[in-house]
């Protein structure tokens, strides 16, 4: 991964990114509002599984929040990409950064398998039955999963590679 990193650091876009110096705190502006988006939407749609907010059916909490969590990951791969891209040495050898990385394919997968089985079997997640009490064990799990994305993106910066 560091070779990786050395190359991607001496490519034009990676010199430039570096050199434009508001660049970097505006992707990371950018990309900590598309945590806030993706957290809070993870948040909402937990939040009715574990049996708040029951006045709206899960589909139309899922419809709700589903795209807000989509637009914040598009907006977290393409920030991300590019601070990678600006900063390569800082985030590719790095640890937090290869946690970060498994836990949000671990992340991306819960989230379609939600939208898979509530298109398949939207009753389920509106009635209280035996099951729930693992499904609400798992909702907790995964937002615990997307607020350890959330960690491990920030401890980023503490773990030195060099």
């Amino acid at each position: 991964m560091l070779a990786l990193a050395q190359w991607l650091e001496g490519t034009p876009l990676s010199l430039a990114i570096q050199k434009a110096e508001w660049l970097i705190p505006l992707l990371q502006t950018i990309h900590i509002l598309a945590i806030a988006m993706v957290l809070s939407s993870v948040g909402m749609i937990e939040l009715r599984v574990l049996g708040g907010a029951k006045a709206s059916a899960m589909l139309q909490t899922a419809d709700r929040f589903v795209p807000w969590i989509w637009t914040g990951l598009t907006l977290l791969a393409l920030t991300g990409l590019a601070l990678i891209v600006g900063e390569p040495r800082r985030a590719l050898p790095n640890p937090a950064f290869q946690i970060k990385l498994i836990l949000i394919a671990i992340a991306v997968a819960t989230t379609l398998a939600f939208q898979l089985s509530l298109r398949s079997g939207a009753g389920f997640w509106d009635q209280n039955s035996s099951g729930r009490r693992l499904t609400s064990a798992l909702a907790v799990a995964v937002f615990v999963v997307w607020c350890a994305i959330a960690v491990a993106g920030r401890w980023i910066a503490y773990v030195k590679t060099d």
